[in-house]
C-alpha cells in the first residue's frame, strides 16, 4: 500500500471524513486490522480562510506547496488536497512535488461521466461556484455542462458552509434550504448534483435527493485508496 499524504484541516470537519472513509475502506478491502497508511498536514483553518477572504491565493498556494513538499519528504507517495476550494492553487501544489497529485475535479468528472450525465448542478463555496478553477475544469477538460445557483442562492449556500458546516453545525433548516436550491437547479436542467464542498456531505446525503448525487469527499477518498492499492 502506498502512503497517502493528506493536506487537510480546511476544514477539519471534512478532513476527518476523509480519514474515516480511507481507513474504513482499507479495512473492508484488505480485511483484518488493516487501515490506510496516511501522512497528514492539518491546518488552522482560520489562517487559510483569511487568505481566501483577502484574495491572497498565491500566498495560500505557497503555504500548501511547502506542506506538500514536506509530506513528500516524509514519505508520502501520492497527494490528496482535502478541500474543493483550495484546488484554486492545485497547479502550484502539483508543481511542487514529484509524486502524483489527485485532482478532486477529475475524480468527480469521471464519476459523472460514468453515469452518462452531461449537465450537473454545482454547489460549493462562492469561490468554487464563481471562479474558473473548478467549474472551468469540469467544462473545458471533461466536456460537462455545469450550472451554479443564481443569487441569492449562491450567497445562501456559501454562508451555510462558513457559518455552520465548517463549525460542525448541521441544521435541518439549512438542509431544507439547500434542497430548495437544488430543486431550482433541477428546474434549470441539472441532471445531477455535485457536492462541490467537502462539508456539504455533512448536510446532504444521496437519499435526500431525487436525482444523482456526486459527493466529492467520498469520491476523492475512494479514488486515492484505489491509487494507493493499485500495485499492492
Amino acid at each position: 500500500m502506498k502512503v497517502i499524504g493528506l493536506l487537510g484541516g480546511m476544514s477539519w470537519e471534512s478532513s476527518i471524513v476523509y480519514e474515516q472513509i480511507l481507513n474504513e475502506e482499507a479495512r473492508r478491502r484488505l480485511g483484518g486490522v488493516h487501515s490506510a497508511d496516511l501522512l497528514i498536514r492539518s491546518y488552522d483553518f482560520a489562517v487559510v480562510e483569511r487568505l481566501q477572504s483577502a484574495g491572497e491565493w498565491e500566498q495560500a498556494g505557497r503555504l500548501l506547496a511547502d506542506s506538500a513538499r514536506a509530506l513528500e519528504a516524509a514519505g508520502a507517495e501520492l497527494l490528496v488536497l482535502c478541500t474543493n476550494t483550495m484546488h484554486e492553487v492545485a497547479d502550484m501544489i502539483a508543481a511542487a512535488v514529484a509524486i502524483p497529485f489527485l485532482h478532486i475535479a477529475d475524480v468527480t468528472a469521471a464519476a459523472i461521466k460514468a453515469t452518462g450525465l452531461a449537465k450537473v448542478g454545482l454547489l460549493g463555496t462562492r469561490y468554487t461556484m464563481e471562479r474558473d478553477f473548478y467549474r472551468g475544469r469540469l467544462q473545458a477538460t471533461h466536456g460537462l455542462t455545469v450550472l451554479v445557483p443564481d443569487e441569492p442562492d449562491r450567497t445562501l449556500v456559501h454562508q451555510i458552509i462558513y457559518n455552520e458546516l465548517v463549525q460542525g453545525i448541521v441544521r435541518d433548516e439549512s438542509r431544507t434550504r439547500y434542497l430548495e436550491v437544488i430543486g431550482r437547479l433541477q428546474q434549470r436542467g441539472a441532471e445531477g448534483i455535485v457536492a462541490g464542498c467537502t462539508e456539504i456531505e455533512l448536510l446532504i446525503q444521496a437519499g435526500d435527493l431525487s436525482l444523482p448525487y456526486f459527493p466529492t469527499t467520498r469520491l476523492h477518498a475512494l479514488a486515492a485508496l484505489d491509487m494507493a492499492l493499485a500495485d499492492s
